[in-house]
């Protein structure tokens, strides 16, 4: 019986130096960044839809360009709290392809609520041609992960910093960036200072642009969220209102067994 022991003892040795020695060593060199207290968070968590709304803003000035969210409709957007007269004025600035003439030229027509949001690019390798042979990721479920993905893609957004003197990108058009890995990205700083305009009147500075932005992609993401809480608080009301009758029922039954 000791050789057996002996044998899942180094073999425990052996998988712990492999596995867990790199993922340690990669935790202490990995960057820090900053942990924000986002309000969609925690087990009572919600969404600003205000700040919804203004990241979406965000979304088609800076994002759209590139970053698809193919899961979304525009009907979708109600539940950040547009209008349903809101949505159709946003829907006809939009063109949708909708099929091809008998010279086989493409052929639009203006987005309707049932449609869903365009790509920016009619096919994967328009993309690559454009992107230095890569297809920029979709937005869709970027944002899941709730705040661990949240603070993540804040970090990305704000960590366009000047590079340190020994920087030298591994292909030309790499910029740094403190937190992306390997300090090296392709995409340059999307947010500029004042880059959109507001309509509620909040300062568009990049950091309010970025946690903006970045609440619409976790909205993205979970848009069932605030449903999903209303149900399960009314669930807990609900089996903690059995529990307290089942008690009572309970006690009043036994009262008088002795």
């Amino acid at each position: 019986m000791v050789k057996p022991i002996k044998n899942v003892s180094f073999l425990f040795c052996f998988l712990f130096t492999c596995l867990f020695i790199p993922l340690i060593s990669y935790a202490q060199n990995k960057p820090a960044y900053k942990q924000y207290p986002w309000s969609f968070t925690g087990i009572f968590g919600n969404y600003d839809l205000s700040s919804v709304q203004r990241g979406y803003m965000v979304y088609r000035k800076a994002c759209a360009s590139c970053h698809s969210v193919q899961y979304m409709r525009y009907a979708d957007l109600q539940q950040m709290g547009l209008t349903l007269d809101q949505i159709d004025k946003i829907a006809k600035t939009d063109q949708i392809l909708d099929g091809k003439d008998a010279s086989g030229k493409d052929l639009y027509r203006a987005a309707t609520l049932v449609d869903y949001l365009p790509a920016p690019y009619s096919n994967q390798l328009m993309a690559k041609s454009v992107n230095a042979g890569k297809v920029p990721l979709d937005f869709s479920r970027y944002g899941m992960g709730m705040g661990q993905q949240a603070d993540y893609i804040m970090a990305i957004l704000m960590g366009y910093q000047n590079p340190p003197a020994d920087f030298k990108p591994d292909q030309e058009g790499m910029v740094y960036n403190q937190y992306f890995p390997g300090h090296q990205i392709a995409m340059r700083s999307p947010l500029t200072k004042d880059g959109v305009k507001y309509a509620d009147g909040t300062p568009a500075t990049i950091e309010q642009q970025a946690k903006d932005v970045t609440t619409f992609l976790s909205w993205t993401a979970h848009p069932h969220l605030i449903e999903r809480h209303r149900i399960g608080i009314m669930v807990m009301i609900y089996v903690a209102f059995i529990a307290i009758l089942t008690l009572l029922v309970k006690r009043k039954v036994w009262s008088n067994v002795k």
